[in-house]
């Protein structure tokens, strides 16, 4: 694979698994005050909802910061 393909590959998963992680946390401590819906399919839907758009943004967040700061 070429070098630049995995650079940004690695980028890109780095930067997901961290918003995966941020998004979850800010769900599990912002918006599930009431129980009443804890159990419910959309609420699942709504969490893997909103971690993937921690996910999304934060990688590519990610990988133009290390484009930018990488020096060759």
């Amino acid at each position: 694979m070429p070098r630049m393909i995995s650079f940004m590959l690695t980028r890109l998963a780095t930067g997901f698994a961290i918003g995966c992680a941020t998004g979850f946390l800010v769900w599990q401590n912002g918006f599930l005050s009431s129980s009443a819906a804890a159990g419910t399919l959309e609420n699942y839907l709504a969490q893997g909802l909103f971690m993937y758009l921690f996910a999304s943004t934060i990688s590519m967040g990610y990988l133009a910061t290390a484009l930018l700061l990488e020096e060759e």
